[in-house]
Parts: C-alpha cells; structure tokens; sequence
C-alpha cells in the first residue's frame, strides 16, 4: 500500500461501496478522497480535466478476463499508468430488511459480478437476473426500492454503506477471485522501485511480423507476462497488441528491447514503468 498526501483525489467508476473504490484505499490509505464517476470515460476525463489528480480502474480480472472499454481508452486517451493494486473480490447477495432467498425474484449486479457468480446462481433458476452499471449501484438500487423480492450482488462493504441485510456471503464460483486495478495519472514522474511495464503495439501486416515483434523481448531475456490481442476501434479487422513485461523502461535490456520494437512495429505506445502488486 502506498500512502500519501491527503490531498489527492481519486476518480473510479461506480458508486461509494464500489470495488473499484476498495482499490483506492488500498493503494492510498482510507484517508484519501475518492470521487464516484458514472462510466470509464467519465473517470479518464477527470484526471485529463485536473478534476482529480489520480484514478483507478480495473483493467482485468482472474475469472473473467480483461476489462475491454479500459483498454481502449488507455490506447486513444494521454494517461500514464503510474500503480498497480490487486484486490480480492468477494461477492454476497443482500437485500433490503425482511427479505428472505426465498421471497426473491430479481437479482441486480453488474454483468462481471452476475458471470463471477454463476454456479451459485445456477442453483436458483427461478431469479431473473438484471445486469446494472456498477456492483455498488445495485446495492443502492436494492435499497432505495425497498422490495422483499429484490436482490443485489455486491461487497460486503457495499451492503453496509446502503444499509442492507446480507443474505449469504463468498458466492463467488471461485476463492481464488481477483480483480488488477492500473492507477493512472496525467504527467506522473517516475516511479521508484518500478518493476513492471504496459505497452500497446500494433505489428506491420507481412508475414512474420509479431513473431519479430516478441522476438525484441525474448533475445534481451526480458520476459512477458502478458500478451493480449484487441480489435482496434474504428479500424476493422486491425488489431493492436496489450502487453506487460518485468522491468522498468529505463532497465538496460527493457529499454533495448522497446527499441528494437519500434523499429519492427507498426506503431507502439508505452502505457507507464509502475511497481508490480503483490497479491
């Protein structure tokens, strides 16, 4: 966890209770402001508006992958990722004061939180599930219709901010549930201690060229944790490559290989050098 100052404020997406922003006290300490913001694009222009001076968003989570609207809006907007936060999501149903499991017939969540879920929910096929914009947002929608028949899927935290009652906790289909957070800046410095770097990549169209593309990282023995394709907006069957690798931009070997990269690429964007979290 890395503290500081209390005046910054943090952008994430959704409501208080959120996920998201469990992710901004973990990374800033419980002191730190945070500013709710309906959608992804609202929190990026934010930050590129000076409203706020940091945001986080979730880039991917273990069970059901990449956070795609992220993604591209790190490869269109100017933002630096500056940190990186992991945080344990653990899901439970709640509702509002004399609801039972029994009395439900709707369950509100966000589409992720519903599919995170889903051998739990299996077992009552009788719900109907509503997918909403934001696992907090649901809580609070559960709350403000104070129906006996209607049910939200958020954290724990979430029921306790909007007064609900937990009907069951740990629903998620897997323990070992995740989510990875990127904290983004406008012009950060550099970050001490960086030991992980985001790129975006796109690779010329002759054959061979991503085989050339990667080979940059693997002769300089600089290993890739992630590599990830993306259909790029706008621009039909072209895709553009997401990747992370150990090491800072300004590591010797790192800092080879980004070159030979270029120089194979189409084009290639580094997305920020920031410390790698611990689990």
């Amino acid at each position: 966890m890395i503290r500081l100052s209390k005046d910054r404020l943090v952008a994430f997406q959704g409501e208080r209770g959120a996920f998201s922003e469990d992710a901004c006290f973990k990374y800033f300490g419980k002191d730190v402001k945070s500013s709710p913001s309906p959608d992804f694009q609202s929190v990026f222009e934010a930050v590129e508006k000076d409203k706020v001076t940091h945001a986080v968003v979730p880039v991917e989570n273990s069970i059901e992958g990449s956070v795609t609207q992220v993604n591209d809006l790190l490869l269109d907007l100017d933002l630096t990722i500056s940190g990186e936060v992991v945080v344990p999501v653990k899901h439970a149903l709640m509702a509002y004061d004399d609801t039972t499991v029994e009395s439900i017939k709707e369950v509100l969540s966000h589409p992720q939180a519903l599919g995170q879920c889903r051998k739990f929910l299996s077992n009552h096929p009788e719900w109907r599930l509503t997918p909403a914009y934001d696992t907090a947002g649901s809580a609070r929608m559960v709350a403000e219709a104070r129906r006996t028949d209607l049910a939200s899927i958020a954290s724990k935290r979430a029921a306790s901010v909007y007064g609900l009652k937990i009907l069951k906790e740990d629903i998620q289909s897997e323990i070992e549930n995740y989510t990875r957070f990127f904290v983004l800046e406008k012009n950060p410095g550099t970050v001490e201690g960086a030991n992980k770097t985001s790129i975006v990549f796109a690779t010329k169209n002759v054959p061979g060229a991503l085989h050339r593309c990667l080979g940059e990282f693997a002769s300089r023995n600089v290993n890739l944790t992630k590599v990830e394709s993306r259909p790029r907006r706008s621009k039909p069957w072209v895709y553009v490559f997401y990747a992370d690798f150990e090491g800072s931009i300004d590591d010797p070997n790192c800092h080879a290989a980004l070159g030979g990269l270029i120089k194979a690429a189409a084009f290639v964007k580094i997305l920020g050098s920031y410390r790698k979290a611990e689990l």
